[in-house]
């Protein structure tokens, strides 16, 4: 399941996964809020809690990931993944190079740091 994150600026779109992600989560929750942050915005400041195993996503949630991603490749500014998966952390760091905005990976007891990172303006 995906929520949307409380008390967080209203530039950043923010969500906790949990248990089961399925493509009605990206549909209902995911998708909806980063087209709001950007139609508003004009640019996506995105931040995933993730306390699941990516393991635990639908082949359609992550289909529905790509297609979120690509639909707005040059509009990510900023994205903190949260997670205790170390190789979600990496990856999130990895892949920066190639995104045109800045990726990030922190632990979950990093979150505060997280949610300050991503919604900074620079």
């Amino acid at each position: 399941m995906i929520t949307v994150m409380k008390d967080i600026p209203p530039h950043v779109a923010g969500f906790i996964a949990s248990g089961n992600v399925t493509k009605a989560d990206y549909e209902n929750v995911l998708i909806p809020r980063v087209e709001e942050v950007n139609k508003t915005h004009g640019h996506i400041h995105f931040l995933l809690e993730l306390r699941t195993d990516v393991g635990n996503f639908t082949t359609a949630a992550w289909w529905n990931d790509l297609m979120i991603g690509l639909k707005h490749f040059s509009k990510w500014k900023k994205m903190a993944i949260v997670s205790d998966q170390k190789a979600v952390e990496k990856m999130s760091d990895w892949i920066s190079p190639i995104l045109p905005g800045k990726t990030k990976g922190f632990k979950l007891e990093e979150l505060d740091q997280a949610r300050s990172w991503v919604a900074e303006e620079n």
